[in-house]
């Protein structure tokens, strides 16, 4: 995956609406003297800019933009949609998404919407047609969001009365019968069969668990349902203006498919907290979570970075980087002296066009007060102050640094996440724990990765390819790894069923040229490992497999726990540490990838020009002949 070369710039997240107008002109000077180039603005100014149902204020927005243009700043310009205003309610009392339990989500705080709400969508494309003719031709503005971190808050899936319509509609064009759909289903089984699409509930307070296939194509329906959304507004900026649209993702967030939101866009950006997401969403053990406690998790932010950079097709931003203390984590400290600058130029090595620090000054009232900014409440400079000024000058000295390609790729899919969410057998079993897991295995091997949709049919130049727990093969993904020429490492539970969430027969994995069949599988708590023969461990899911396949690792019962025909390996368990190092790195081998083990806390990243190593540890660490600074990024020139 390789991207023409582009400037890297710095950028800030800004709320002239929040301030003085008099400190504009002083904030603009401030940003542009410690080196920033984009200013982001207007995402939450819905009732700033429209106070009264058609009732407009531009005055201060327009000023605002003219502030910072003519400091020399280039304008991300944000779609209001994520914060309708309170009038907002009254005029569409039935536009609150709906949780499980069904409750409405209230007004008081932000994403306050329903997807589906087909009158809320009539007034986000009223307002964003408004924004887009007045500004789409402004010299200032560079870019523009749309609306702000979708899936937020648990908010992509909703069960109220506009998403059961929109449901059943969506139901009717894809499978047109009710006996079709029927079929597909399974709903012969417990008398489920229904003879209309009127008659279908969503699948929220049923006695038990609904059914896998009906909660599939409800989360199938949830996920286009914000591809529409997001379509709708795009739709609208491109009439107006030749200037890259982007939309800013979160981590850990798989709710819907971003590859399917991404298409209509131009740039792919995410919201990157590495403390926050540490504390907050990740499975680490506790030590391991106090020793990068002010650090963040070594892969986690490369993994996004990868992750984003295939959702934009090649184009990508950081447009939130934590700059100290967030709000929001059950714990919130301060980052070591050193990560604002990692983890700038981490994103950069990744590939970044800009990385945009959240925010300029930290709020004085509400619910992001205790968010740390660039600088405080009182404008003095937070610590990330200078740690901008020292990457931006850094900047100016770096010649490009364009990524490499990879000599991996890991194979990510937004349905597999939600199909073993739906039915994971084992409590412990999260999709993307697993590619996660695959991914980080990767990077303690010093392995820069890209990763690839499901959709991907060219594997060129690959050496070796990670297919981890995807739910069924789409069709053409078999054939194009096969005739890719590369190692493919595939599995648990890849290929396990059909789209319609049934047992295919023949038995899975059914991936060409393996004669391997699941002929049952378990899962285990973690207190059960089942230990390989030769060191490491299936820990929590195993897989029984027969066939002729060669059994290149097995259980210590005897049992084939990795099995080869040429150059397709599937693994039937979910790998401990010790173990995917085994497997990854026999792979690796079989595809001719030079391997590098990384010392814990500490990783690489090459580019065109360079290598980055990067230590999340809170000492120094001397690696390849290299003093890596405690909580520090160092890059060499490559030599090959």
């Amino acid at each position: 995956m390789t991207e023409p070369d582009r400037p890297r710039h710095l950028g800030v997240c800004y709320y002239p609406e929040h301030w003085s107008e008099d400190q504009w002109a002083e904030d603009a000077a401030r940003m542009v003297a410690i080196g920033l180039t984009y200013v982001r603005i207007g995402e939450f100014a819905w009732s700033r800019l429209e106070p009264e149902p058609g009732k407009m204020d531009w005055d201060w927005l327009d000023r605002a933009i003219a502030v910072l243009g003519g400091a020399g700043l280039q304008v991300v310009l944000g779609t209001p949609t994520a914060t309708p205003p309170r009038w907002m309610l009254t005029r569409h009392s039935d536009m609150l998404a709906v949780d499980a339990q069904g409750r409405p989500r209230g007004f008081g705080s932000r994403r306050h919407y329903c997807f589906s709400h087909r009158g809320y969508r009539e007034d986000c494309a009223r307002i964003v047609t408004l924004l887009a003719e007045r500004y789409g031709r402004n010299p200032h503005v560079a870019a523009w969001q749309t609306d702000n971190e979708y899936g937020c808050h648990d908010t992509t899936v909703s069960y109220s009365p506009s998403a059961l319509t929109a449901f059943r509609n969506w139901l009717a064009r894809k499978y047109q019968s009710p006996q079709a759909l029927n079929r597909a289903w399974g709903n012969v089984f417990w008398s489920m069969e229904y003879a209309s699409f009127e008659d279908i509930g969503l699948p929220n307070l049923t006695v038990t668990e609904a059914n896998p296939a009906h909660v599939m194509d409800f989360r199938r329906f949830a996920s286009d349902e914000v591809v529409s959304f997001n379509k709708l507004q795009t739709d609208i900026i491109r009439r107006y203006t030749d200037a890259p649209i982007a939309h800013n993702y979160m981590g850990r967030i798989v709710d819907f498919d971003h590859f399917d939101v991404g298409a209509d866009l131009d740039i792919a950006s995410w919201d990157s907290y590495p403390l926050g997401f540490l504390s907050d969403r990740l499975e680490a053990d506790e030590a391991f979570k106090l020793r990068f406690l002010r650090q963040g998790h070594p892969d986690f932010q490369a993994f996004h970075h990868d992750l984003y950079r295939a959702v934009g097709r090649g184009r990508w931003w950081v447009m939130e980087q934590q700059p100290g203390p967030v709000n929001w984590a059950p714990y919130n400290p301060d980052p070591l002296p050193g990560m604002a600058r990692l983890w700038a130029w981490e994103a950069f090595a990744h590939g970044a066009e800009a990385v945009c620090y959240f925010r300029w000054r930290q709020a004085p009232f509400a619910q992001e007060q205790m968010h740390a900014g660039l600088l405080r409440p009182d404008s003095a400079p937070a610590p990330a102050y200078h740690a901008t000024e020292q990457v931006a000058g850094e900047l100016k000295a770096m010649p490009l640094t364009d990524i490499a390609p990879a000599p991996v790729a890991l194979v990510f899919d937004y349905p597999s996440a939600w199909a073993w969410s739906i039915q994971p057998q084992g409590k412990d079993f999260d999709y993307f724990r697993l590619a996660f897991a695959m991914y980080r295995g990767l990077r303690q091997l010093g392995l820069s990765v890209d990763i690839l949709p499901a959709s991907a049919r060219d594997f060129t130049g690959y050496g070796l390819v990670l297919v981890p727990g995807l739910f069924t093969l789409p069709e053409g993904l078999a054939a194009a790894l096969q005739a890719s020429g590369a190692e493919i490492v595939a599995g648990p539970r890849t290929n396990s069923k059909t789209p319609d969430f049934s047992i295919p027969v023949p038995l899975p994995p059914a991936l060409p040229g393996l004669d391997c069949r699941i002929s049952r599988v378990e899962s285990l708590p973690a207190a059960a490992p089942v230990p390989l023969a030769g060191g490491g461990a299936f820990v929590g899911w195993r897989e029984r497999l027969e066939g002729t396949a060669e059994t290149v690792i097995r259980a210590e019962d005897g049992t084939p726990a990795v099995v080869r025909s040429g150059r397709m390996t599937y693994v039937g368990g979910w790998p401990d540490e010790v173990a995917l190092a085994r497997i990854l790195g026999e792979a690796a081998h079989r595809a001719g990838v030079t391997v590098t083990p990384m010392p814990e806390g500490v990783r690489q990243r090459d580019t065109k020009t360079h290598r980055f190593y990067f230590n999340y540890n809170p000492e120094p660490v001397v690696f390849n002949g290299n003093e890596l600074p405690a909580a520090g990024v160092l890059w060499t020139p490559r030599t090959a």
